[in-house]
């Protein structure tokens, strides 16, 4: 940066994006749409800082210091990163257990997720839910049941009209729940992040129509190319201004992809081959899209993105670094936070004469 200044570089650009598919709509999101340059860098930098925790947690899994379930997010990075840039982190938010993505763009931080994968008192649930049940304000979770947070999202975007605050829920579950029975017989408020293969079986396999943006019926709905952040981003303030406007709900199905398997657990090609995983790396990467827009563009330097890409290695390496060394919780506060702001309760334990107690 030593040898360019700011003025250098194109502070903002307009880009054609991939049409929606649309369904029951008059109107579609736009297809041209300004991008700033200090909105480029900022979405960058949290992609990576994405990116790059789901690879240092697949490396901490594989040494065992992370155990139990964990599902990656890395490949799918726009979808979480463009639906934040079109709402306020005053409007709520639920999804499934692929939550550590949603987790940071909500307002965590890399330490407080690192520490919770470990299971570490500095987690941001104490290190008492690990990588399925992450909380912020206005987050609620990670849901380990397969479409559970489906009702659970209706519910929050009822008390929202209720209580007429012009706020939203956003409430995101997969190509699998979809053919789950709550998300059948909830209201649609939501999205599908359509990353193929569910937990394993291709969508074409597992469902006789695959057009999951239709799926509500009489709700409208739209199919976004969910590898590009841009169409992300402007299919959401379409979709966040249909739902403020006072026009009901809409499903909206992002097309992404996990470069990871549905778990650690599932070394993911057995289903899917290594040439398919890296044709979409190569020709899709949400970051590498982003990266070559505003490098062809003139809105920022490779050496500019490689400082971004230093100082995010170093967060992440200053995070995992805490989540080994940081204690984990003493049983005195296993129970603890069952409860809300109530007086202290007895727990019983594993057995009638073991007694703990929880405080709020």
């Amino acid at each position: 940066m030593s040898a360019r200044t700011y003025a250098d570089f194109t502070p903002e650009a307009t880009f054609e994006i991939k049409k929606c598919d649309t369904f029951k709509l008059d109107e579609a999101p736009a297809t041209q749409v300004v991008l700033t340059r200090d909105e480029g860098l900022e979405y960058y930098r949290i992609m990576q800082t994405i990116r790059r925790m789901e690879l240092k947690a697949d490396q901490l899994y594989k040494q065992k210091i992370i155990r139990g379930f964990c599902h990656l997010y890395d490949g799918q990075e726009a979808c979480a990163v463009g639906i934040e840039a079109s709402i306020n982190l005053s409007d709520h938010l639920i999804t499934a257990y692929r939550a550590h993505g949603y987790t940071l763009t909500r307002g965590g931080t890399v330490k407080e997720i690192m520490a919770e994968l470990t299971g570490r008192r500095g987690g941001i649930a104490k290190g008492k839910g690990g990588s399925m049940h992450m909380y912020t304000k206005h987050f609620y979770g990670g849901n380990g049941i397969v479409g559970a947070q489906v009702p659970l999202g209706a519910g929050v975007a009822l008390a929202c009209k209720y209580q007429g605050n012009n706020q939203l829920c956003v409430c995101l579950y997969g190509d699998g729940a979809a053919n789950q029975v709550c998300s059948l017989e909830t209201s649609f408020n939501f999205i599908c992040e359509n990353n193929r293969y569910g937990m394993g079986t291709s969508v074409e396999r597992a469902a006789a129509s695959t057009d999951y943006f239709r799926r509500g019926e009489f709700i409208p709905g739209l199919r976004v190319d969910g590898m590009d952040l841009l169409c992300v981003r402007e299919a959401t303030r379409f979709a966040a201004d249909h739902c403020r406007s006072g026009k009901g709900p809409i499903l909206m199905e992002l097309q992404t992809y996990r470069y990871h398997g549905h778990s650690m657990s599932d070394p993911g090609v057995s289903y899917r081959t290594r040439e398919e995983i890296q044709e979409v790396r190569s020709k899709s990467d949400p970051i590498s899209m982003l990266k070559d827009r505003m490098l062809s563009n003139n809105m920022a330097s490779i050496e500019e993105l490689k400082e971004i890409d230093v100082e995010v290695r170093k967060e992440i390496e200053d995070a995992a670094l805490f989540a080994t060394t940081d204690p984990e919780p003493p049983l005195e506060e296993l129970c603890n936070h069952i409860y809300y702001n109530d007086a202290a309760v007895e727990v019983r334990g594993t057995n009638p004469w073991a007694k703990l107690k929880s405080v709020s």
